[in-house]
């Protein structure tokens, strides 16, 4: 039982805690940071030669989505877990959603792709995420219960070169007919085996262990979709302004996350409130 709760604290405590994007220092700020951080690196060696050199700390990988479960996968399990007991948690009654705190309105509303009667929900998400990691579990599980006339898109952002790599591995999967297998081996990769796929390289390895040819992998990264599959991420990126991932972005009106809604369970909650309003407009 201590076990479990432990379980669902680090769960939760990953989630609330987006992945932002970076934001480069210049000029003073950048001196002063710098100064900053040489003091805390002093005090925190100093502190470190009074402890105990038996006692050691780990750290938590920056990379960290959707599995394909195995009973060896044991941190797979322990996400799926903590998720289906996030969904479980006392969520905020829908009278008490305030937009500006719970959500903010886009302005102007954005075009989106869905089909006439249908209601897009897009995902901002990036493979080295762990929050993201995280969401993908409670995702996996909303995906099955969600409305019909809900329809869901995943949208890579594009801050840098890091993430343009993983939104060109994305649309490849795509192109390849391969998404949710990728989908689940990127995040497995990233974030249970602490694997940045950081090249190109690499990118073809993940492909190959997928059951994909190298000369498939370079044939459909080459092809003319991928670019334009790309540079619409970064248009829709930008209309959105994402600035932290995850987020979720409700017919092209409404912007949400984990933080603004609350937490996972209540996020969910916060979708369906807002699809539904927006399927009755």
């Amino acid at each position: 039982m201590k076990l479990n709760c432990l379980l669902l604290l680090l769960a939760t405590l990953l989630s609330v805690s987006g992945c932002h994007r970076p934001v480069p220092q210049t000029g003073e700020k950048a001196a002063a940071a710098h100064a900053q951080k040489k003091s805390r690196t002093a005090t925190q060696a100093a502190a470190d030669s009074s402890t105990s050199e038996s006692s050691s700390s780990a750290e938590m990988p920056i990379q960290l989505s959707e599995t394909e479960a195995s009973s060896a996968d044991t941190d797979t399990a322990v996400l799926q877990v903590a998720s289906l007991k996030a969904l479980q948690a006392p969520v905020v009654p829908t009278s008490a959603w305030k937009e500006g705190i719970h959500y903010k309105r886009l302005s102007p509303v954005q075009p989106t792709s869905a089909l006439p009667g249908q209601v897009e929900v897009t995902e901002a998400f990036w493979y080295g995420s762990a929050p993201c990691y995280v969401l993908d579990q409670s995702l996996a599980v909303w995906l099955k219960q969600k409305a019909s006339y809900i329809s869901f898109v995943r949208l890579p952002v594009m801050w840098g070169s890091a993430q343009r790599l993983h939104a060109r591995m994305f649309y490849i999967a795509a192109l390849l007919g391969k998404s949710e297998e990728f989908h689940a081996a990127m995040f497995k990769e990233t974030q249970v085996n602490k694997q940045p796929l950081s090249s190109s390289e690499q990118m073809q390895a993940l492909f190959v262990s997928q059951g994909v040819t190298s000369e498939d992998v370079q044939r459909a990264s080459a092809s003319p979709a991928i670019e334009a599959s790309l540079k619409h991420a970064q248009i829709l990126g930008d209309r959105y302004r994402i600035t932290n991932v995850p987020t979720i972005i409700i017919n092209g009106r409404y912007v949400t996350d984990v933080v603004m809604a609350g937490g996972q369970a209540q996020l969910l909650v916060l979708i369906n409130e807002l699809a539904a309003r927006e399927k009755g407009n």
